[in-house]
């Protein structure tokens, strides 16, 4: 019918990509578009504790200041709805889900972007969607795939939907280890090699360090790096502060972007701003 085939030329198909702050200044610089691009999927992976659930709810958050509805795919039942409070997510707006199987979960999230009605859906993990016959089966069955044929399977539908509704999709992913792997990264990602194909952007997120005031440790020093992206040249990186209780750091990441635009000077442990001392 019409409308199945169109000419770019005709400005049918939508050029410009819409995107949602990562809450991170330098994060959103090295994504090179601003943010996180709507109608595509996002992989958000690193070790345990590395602030994956932290930057994903900063991202909820800012979409929520543009007007935007989340949902929350809770898998790991984890969500602690106090911190996100914290954070700046209005949570009285949030929709969150805690699904009992991976199935589950994967159908929760079709239907709510196939409604429209929603902007963004976080999924927290993968590695958590456990497959329907894992969980009435037995402690030790073997059952080899099973997740990655379902992960493959969600993904092949999901696409399409996701790039008609505009709806941004973040799967949270974690960290394991191949074994005998001698050269190269034994590191991987759960869930079947699906998602690496179909995301959009990739971002390995680590914590590369702690922050003390005096002897007590208050933060976390986290290092991003995109691994993936297919709106902007990928292999950028963006370091920053994230605060316990608080969040990402604005204020230590515009001093640190300040000092790499040389608007900021700095001299040892000291800063200035045009010969004025700030800290």
């Amino acid at each position: 019918g019409k409308g199945s085939v169109m000419r770019l030329g005709d400005g049918e198909v939508a050029e410009d990509i819409q995107v949602v702050s990562t809450g991170s200044l330098g994060l959103d610089i090295a994504l090179g578009v601003g943010g996180l691009p709507r109608g595509r999927v996002v992989e958000i992976y690193g070790p345990e504790s590395s602030g994956k659930t932290t930057l994903t709810l900063q991202v909820i958050a800012e979409m929520q200041k543009l007007g935007g509805t989340a949902a929350f795919i809770d898998a790991e039942h984890a969500l602690d709805i106090q911190y996100a409070g914290k954070l700046g997510v209005n949570v009285n707006d949030l929709l969150v889900s805690q699904p009992d199987t991976g199935e589950q979960a994967l159908e929760i999230a079709d239907a709510l972007v196939r409604s429209g009605s929603i902007d963004m859906i976080v999924i927290d993990s993968v590695a958590a969607l456990v497959p329907k016959a894992e969980i009435e089966g037995e402690m030790g069955d073997s059952l080899p795939g099973l997740q990655a044929r379902l992960m493959s399977q969600a993904l092949r539908k999901l696409t399409g939907t996701i790039k008609r509704t505009n709806c941004l999709v973040i799967f949270i992913n974690q960290i394991r280890m191949k074994i005998g792997v001698m050269f190269g990264n034994p590191e991987t990602t759960t869930g079947g090699n699906a998602l690496k194909f179909y995301a959009s952007v990739r971002l390995d997120i680590r914590r590369i360090g702690s922050i003390k005031k005096n002897d007590e440790v208050i933060g976390n020093e986290t290092r991003v790096k995109v691994v993936k992206n297919k709106v902007s040249p990928p292999f950028r990186e963006a370091i920053f502060d994230i605060l316990y209780g608080e969040g990402i750091s604005r204020q230590g990441e515009i001093i640190d972007l300040g000092v790499q635009a040389k608007i900021v000077d700095k001299a040892g442990a000291w800063y200035s701003y045009s010969g004025e001392r700030i800290g």
